[in-house]
């Protein structure tokens, strides 16, 4: 689906998501991804740990992050949760979709946001 997106200057803005990946201010990301204002990358390992997460609590700055989960959406551990909170991030799960609608949107508020987003599959 492509997105109508406000660029906000150097930052990382979602046009466009399928089932085979997303484009993110101009580049092609092929499978799973981690957005932050001021880079993506590859989520190479997309499982939904605090161990697979760890480069958003590493990253620093974010307060918090939407899990786009595909399709649809899916129950998350509590344990995840936990973790993120303990590193003062909020997370809040949703489908794919509405994952990337939702951090364009506070992307362009200059909130400290980041995704990490499963392709919708």
């Amino acid at each position: 689906m492509e997105l109508t997106a406000v660029n906000p200057a150097g930052r990382q803005v979602i046009e466009r998501y399928a089932a085979r990946g997303f484009r993110i201010s101009g580049a092609i990301y092929p499978g799973a991804v981690l957005v932050f204002p001021d880079r993506t990358m590859p989520w190479a390992n997309p499982a939904l740990t605090a161990e697979s997460l760890a480069p958003v609590i590493e990253h620093g700055g974010v307060e918090l992050l939407l899990l786009g989960l595909g399709r649809r959406m899916a129950p998350v551990a509590a344990s995840l949760r936990s973790a993120l909170k303990a590193g003062g991030i909020v997370l809040e799960a949703m489908d794919t979709g509405a994952a990337c609608r939702t951090y364009n949107v506070l992307l362009a508020e200059e909130r400290r946001v980041a995704a990490a987003l499963l392709p919708p599959i």
